[in-house]
């Protein structure tokens, strides 16, 4: 039997998942494809890792591991929705919440002492920041906007808010002593096996890493961010935005980047507070109060201390002294530097950027902001839409161009796949990549303190990523610009790799360019104003980077694109957008019972993955259950049954059920499969017929708060009641499935 992976995960898809994933069930049925779940959410994957310490009743499948190995198989058939990214504030919170639920797990160890300690820190560290993606992705990504997404986006464009040419906001990044100026590569002649070791000024030598395997024509890179030249910069800014009299903001990516970012980002809480570190700093530091976990965890260990009032007005004295922060709740005092998750690099540029480049500031009011992006790899290109904005205003979602992407992300490709490698320096000396013959390799002088990295990138994954992208461009017409920066070492040798592997097509009448990021970016916003699309070919954190920055411009929102990875082995994996905003949605569910996840991802995920049954399975009826599902979201959008913001409203329950209803319809008058149509045609007579009652059922309780009997691991009996509470609309669902 035809058969379809959906993914259980987190928050606000999770939510989603249980209204939407009963209609998906019956819907598939009709077509002899059977939809299983894998629960890879934070908390599924938390028990996972300690499986072997808990009682066989709290024990559960490693989901994630079984999902990896399956995506290697012709077949695979897997549907990603969003999940945590967690940073150890919300790792934290999810143990307490397992913990509160009987689940015998330890509490995460912040310095670890023991040999107890040691192994829960590392079974945690598995599991936060990105764990799941480097582990699914076994094939590049293809992420675009759906012709029906783009149409509606036109005829009915999001608010855009209006630039100055006297705005003052900016992007701040380090010249000199970051990652991107210190990289170093080389390309793998023949498979071998890597020792990263650091070798001390005594000539002491602790290996950082062994037993690291490459392949013929890998690339490796490393490279160190150094600290003191990070704290020098990152003093300079917040003097900076002071004197220019701007919201300050710093821009980070510490779920994913788990090791360094979150390191950066103590650098940045401590430079900010450079005064209160001056004088309480021994105090705070052997607290482990550092800055890394965000301002509220500081605030939240004070307490423990002896003089922490005093420590708390010193801290609230800076607040008022400093330049103002920019908020991510300015109701409940919540700033930029409060969490680290909290404010994600490649969501928050591009809503600021939207926002006339303006954030909130502490009055709820939008302000000028001075945007750190300390290390420079990828900040320029922001500064580049900014100033672009500044010159020529803001973008027209009624007639702009598209920025489709082709990322290169198979089995770890580039930084994602870094946090294995990705060390803070305990001592000064040189950190030296060898190979099995003892030859250095890559090499760096260090500082204690400094943040080393290595990063590797296979070939078969980037001859893949070339081959898709001359295949996007042949289809689209459009030109593809590969994204590559002659500044970094890395790029220069992905771009003589990229320049070899192009001779292996036919790339007659296509436009394939090389461009250095600014450069791209620049000729891709020109493009844009004229109506026209590019194709940008980028790696791995650009795709992340690109994903969100032209789609909200474009959509309003990063989760309305059609992500499709083709994974090497033949099979395909559908991913269903971002969540970055799903923490907010989930809150408000809880306190007025209105989910407004947009589930519009989900719904374009499922038809490519039901057509690309007919490739893998042969099944003739389920492309046209894909091809009625896309016809049907079309209606979602023209009929304007988005979920909305607002409570007493449609929300994500009401949006499934209008899809259903649709899809029904679309099913019941095709002429393909007059079994098919026939099957569907009562459902939707009797979906039409009980429209009034339905909508009644689903909107009844909506302002009452909603419990869900958790957050990271809600109640399924719970959380099915609250997403499925029309027992009209269950009944024909459920009906169909029999």
């Amino acid at each position: 039997m035809a058969k379809i992976i959906y993914t259980r995960t987190d928050e606000a898809p999770l939510l989603a998942t249980y209204s939407l994933l009963p209609i998906v069930e019956a819907f598939a049925s009709t077509t002899g494809v059977e939809v299983e779940t894998r629960d890879i959410s934070l908390a599924a994957r938390i028990l996972a890792a300690f499986n072997d310490t808990l009682p066989e009743d709290q024990q559960v499948n490693d989901a994630l591991a079984e999902l990896g190995e399956l995506a290697k198989a012709p077949d695979a058939n897997i549907i990603k929705l969003p999940n945590i990214s967690a940073s150890i504030p919300q790792l934290k919170a999810a143990i307490a919440e397992l913990q509160a639920a009987g689940y015998d797990l330890p509490d995460y160890p912040s310095e670890a002492t023991t040999e107890e300690e040691k192994d829960a820190q590392a079974r945690y560290d598995s599991v936060k920041g990105s764990a799941v993606n480097p582990v699914l992705r076994e094939g590049n990504s293809d992420r675009r906007a759906p012709r029906a997404v783009k149409n509606f986006a036109r005829k009915h464009p999001h608010s855009m808010g209006e630039w100055s040419a006297d705005s003052k906001t900016n992007v701040a990044t380090m010249e000199a002593n970051d990652f991107r100026h210190n990289e170093k590569s080389v390309i793998i002649p023949a498979e071998d096996t890597l020792t990263i070791q650091l070798v001390k000024p005594n000539g002491e030598t602790d290996v950082l890493k062994e037993s690291l395997p490459v392949l013929e024509q890998e690339i490796i890179d490393a490279t160190v961010l150094n600290a003191e030249a990070l704290d020098s910069f990152l003093r300079a800014q917040v003097s900076r935005a002071k004197a220019e009299d701007v919201l300050l903001s710093v821009h980070l990516k510490a779920t994913m980047m788990k090791v360094s970012d979150p390191i950066i980002f103590g650098h940045a809480v401590r430079a900010y507070f450079s005064d209160v570190y001056a004088e309480y700093g021994e105090e705070l530091m052997k607290a482990g109060l550092n800055g890394e976990n965000g301002l509220a965890a500081i605030l939240d260990g004070l307490a423990d201390l002896d003089n922490g009032e005093e420590i708390r007005e010193a801290f609230d004295k800076a607040l008022a002294d400093g330049p103002r922060l920019a908020m991510v709740n300015s109701d409940k005092g919540i700033t930029n530097l409060h969490v680290p998750s909290d404010v994600i690099v490649d969501a928050s540029m591009p809503a600021m950027i939207r926002t006339s480049g303006q954030m909130w500031n502490k009055n709820n009011e939008t302000e000028d902001t001075l945007a750190i992006l300390p290390d420079s790899s990828y900040a320029g290109l922001y500064q580049v839409v900014i100033d672009d904005c500044r010159k020529n205003g803001a973008f027209d979602p009624t007639t702009m161009g598209s920025v489709p992407n082709v990322g290169l992300m198979a089995q770890k490709a580039e930084e994602y796949g870094s946090h294995d490698k990705t060390f803070r320096i305990s001592d000064a000396g040189r950190v030296q990549v060898l190979n099995s013959a003892g030859d250095v390799l890559l090499e760096h002088e260090v500082e204690a303190g400094d943040i080393w990295r290595a990063c590797q990138t296979k070939d078969i994954p980037l001859q893949d990523w070339v081959k898709l992208a001359v295949t996007r461009a042949a289809a689209t017409g459009a030109p593809a610009v590969f994204w590559l920066d002659p500044q970094r070492a890395h790029d220069r040798n992905v771009a003589d790799q990229v320049k070899k592997y192009l001779k292996d097509h036919d790339t007659d009448g296509l436009d394939i360019r090389i461009m250095s990021p600014e450069e791209a970016c620049q000729f891709s916003l020109d493009r844009i104003r004229k109506g026209e699309d590019t194709i940008s070919v980028t790696g791995n954190v650009l795709r992340d980077y690109l994903t969100d920055l032209f789609p909200i411009m474009e959509l309003g929102t990063s989760a309305k694109m059609l992500s499709v990875v083709p994974l090497i082995a033949g099979g395909g994996l559908f991913e269903t957008g971002a969540g970055g905003s799903a923490p907010k949605h989930v809150q408000q569910l809880q306190e007025e019972n209105h989910l407004r996840w947009d589930s519009l991802g989900e719904f374009l995920a499922l038809a490519e993955s039901l057509r690309k049954l007919q490739e893998t399975d042969n099944n003739p009826r389920t492309p046209i259950l894909g091809d009625a599902l896309d016809a049907a979201t079309e209606s979602v959008l023209n009929e304007d049954k988005s979920p909305s913001r607002s409570v007493g409203e449609i929300d994500n329950r009401g949006s499934h059920f209008y899809l259903a209803k649709f899809w029904a319809r679309e099913l019941a008058e095709q002429t393909k499969d007059k079994e098919l149509a026939e099957i569907f045609t009562p459902v939707a007579e009797a979906l039409e017929a009980e429209e009034k009652t339905i909508v009644a059922e689903l909107e009844e309780k909506q302002g009452s708060p909603a419990d869900l009997g958790g957050y990271y691991r809600p109640s399924d009996e719970k959380a099915s009641a609250v997403m499925r509470p029309s027992a009209t609309f269950n009944k024909i669902i459920d009906d169909l499935k029999r």
